[in-house]
């Protein structure tokens, strides 16, 4: 196999679909297991806005197969390299697939503060990103739960959507300094820790209620996961997920890599959130694309690299020059499926 794509989310499915249209030959391997799953509609893809998360995989993986891409079922748990060069993808059910080059897009979990029923709620009236929700909570009455300096911008960035915003100071402490700009864009301070959520009887969020007793309204709850790259099948690559931190606040992992999605491991890509955790859906997409073209021009430098060493191996034995067979570029690699 020419390329094995880890994670049949958005990003995956564009870089399977690219390559595939590119004529190289591209397995897909797929957890079923995507970060937006829990959300009833993706915002902000030009000419999908509004579609159900699993109606436009579905339409994308219809589109990869008619190209001739291969999706299996299953996860990718390790990645090892061949002597020859590529690498051997060992699937969770025990099989394998040799590769000559690597793309893995499998995404994040986001990891919730642990406030009781917040987790349920996740994707439907808890929220974390204004332009893939903000819209559909407009003129509302918001909460943004504060575990960390970032809930001072959510709190400043979703009063864009409505002017009813306030901020939980929940376990971090409100510095003093950023107070007179909360009040001036009136956003206002709810003291104390949040404890649980009110429901409406016909299972709406209602408000949040704090440890003192008090209850704060609200229809949607803005919070801040811990962003951890599901990085897991890298590692025995010696590529692993790095931490990221701002102003002292653990904001999570991501596989670091260049603006293409090439990692320091030649012949192996990311793309989507496991390395971008803030994409969201078409930008996921469109990084699938990219590592796409330049997975592609990688191998095609090998099959050129093959070329001229026959040409010269032909020559040199006398041969006739102009019997030269392009090798492709799995063979190139050494690798083969397995």
């Amino acid at each position: 196999m020419e390329v094995v794509v880890v994670g049949g989310g958005a990003a995956g499915l564009s870089a399977a679909v690219t390559l595939a249209r590119a004529r190289r030959s591209v397995l897909v391997i797929d957890a079923g297991s995507p970060r937006n799953a829990p959300a009833a509609q993706v915002h902000g893809y030009l000419g999908h806005d509004g579609v159900d998360p699993a109606t436009l995989l579905a339409r994308g993986r219809a589109e990869a197969i008619g190209y001739g891409v291969r999706i299996v079922p299953g996860a990718a748990i390790a990645a090892d390299p061949l002597p020859g060069g590529g690498f051997l993808v060992r699937r969770d059910d025990g099989s394998t697939v040799r590769a000559a080059r690597l793309l893995v897009a499998t995404g994040l979990r986001d990891e919730l503060p642990g406030v009781p029923g917040l987790a349920a709620r996740w994707g439907r009236d808890v929220l974390h990103c204004p332009h893939c929700h903000g819209w559909e909570v407009r003129d509302l009455p918001l909460a943004v739960l504060a575990t960390g300096p970032r809930a001072l911008h959510q709190a400043h960035l979703w009063r864009q959507w409505s002017a009813h915003v306030t901020l939980l100071a929940h376990t971090w402490r409100v510095p003093d300094g950023e107070r007179a700009a909360l009040a001036a864009r009136g956003i206002g301070v709810a003291e104390g820790e949040v404890r649980g959520l009110t429901l409406t009887e016909d299972d709406r969020l209602a408000g949040v209620t704090l440890a003192g007793g008090g209850v704060v309204a609200c229809s949607a709850l803005v919070v801040a996961p811990r962003f951890t790259a599901r990085s897991g099948v890298l590692s025995g690559l010696g590529l692993t997920a790095v931490r990221q931190v701002h102003e002292g606040h653990d904001l999570g992992t991501r596989v670091e890599a260049g603006p293409g999605g090439a990692t320091a491991l030649a012949g192996v890509w990311v793309a989507g959130n496991v390395t971008s955790p803030t994409d969201n859906v078409i930008a996921a997409a469109a990084q699938g694309v990219r590592a796409a073209i330049e997975i592609n021009a990688d191998l095609l430098e090998a099959e050129i690299r093959a070329a001229v060493a026959e040409a010269a191996t032909a020559a040199g034995a006398g041969g006739v020059a102009g019997a030269v067979g392009a090798a492709g570029p799995a063979e190139a690699a050494g690798v083969d499926d397995a």
